[in-house]
């Protein structure tokens, strides 16, 4: 059975993030990775996408795809050149905002998200600000869960995700293909992934309807399965 490695985003966990991606272990091993920081595990007061890259490569074995969402996908990137053993690799709107630099539309993100990292915002203040930013509709209840509490300070915890720098050489060398997957709601994570299309030669594809979550878009275990399904040999061998 193909073997699915899936690295979730800021905020939400692997349980908040992947909870529609749960119906492909019928299909596949699905492992459903938390990064640290991340409840169940303790909080930090610093996470750092190269440490965590680190931690991901160590978790791959032979043949795996490896999926990663928004601040995972970073991480993936990263973790993907580092331990080049996949079968493919796929990210939805990594927010590597440094490989686009110039652009109007990430200079104008970078502008508002970047001073509200650095500021003593709250949990709530920085989802209220964060989740309309990236197109989310979530409605915050009035007392914040214990998760969703510690993924939002988690998320201020982080290293800024613009400071990573992608190894486009050593990724495109690969042999496994790869897919990017937007979701048509931003022209700052649009210019990210038409960047990762070009210099990857990945395979596109664009999921409207749920914002930068796009693991909830209609439309995304079928489009992941497909393009699995196309980077696994067959078992006859054939090609």
């Amino acid at each position: 059975m193909e073997r699915l490695v899936f690295v979730h985003g800021s905020v939400g966990n692997a349980e908040m993030t992947w909870a529609a991606q749960r119906a492909l272990d019928e299909q596949f091993e699905c492992v459903f990775l938390t990064r640290s920081g991340y409840p169940p595990g303790p909080l930090l007061e610093r996470i750092d996408f190269e440490d965590q890259a680190d931690d991901v490569a160590a978790e791959l074995w032979e043949g795996d795809h490896l999926v990663g969402h928004s601040y995972g996908a970073v991480v993936s990137l990263l973790a993907a050149a580092r331990r080049p053993v996949l079968r493919s690799l796929t990210v939805s709107e990594p927010p590597a905002f440094g490989v686009a630099r110039g652009n109007p539309e990430v200079e104008e993100f970078l502008e508002q998200i970047l001073p509200f990292r650095s500021s003593n915002a709250t949990p709530r203040e920085y989802l209220e600000f964060f989740l309309p930013l990236v197109g989310s509709a979530m409605q915050l209840p009035d007392t914040l869960p214990p998760a969703l509490d510690q993924g939002a300070r988690a998320a201020l915890a982080e290293r800024s995700p613009h400071e990573a720098v992608v190894p486009f050489d050593a990724l495109a060398a690969t042999p496994f293909p790869k897919l990017v997957i937007s979701g048509g709601h931003s022209p700052a994570f649009d210019a990210v992934c038409d960047v990762l299309e070009a210099r990857l030669g990945a395979e596109r594809a664009e999921l409207p309807g749920a914002g930068h979550s796009l693991p909830r878009a209609p439309g995304y275990n079928a489009l992941l399965t497909d393009f699995v399904g196309r980077a696994t040999p067959s078992a006859t061998g054939a090609p």
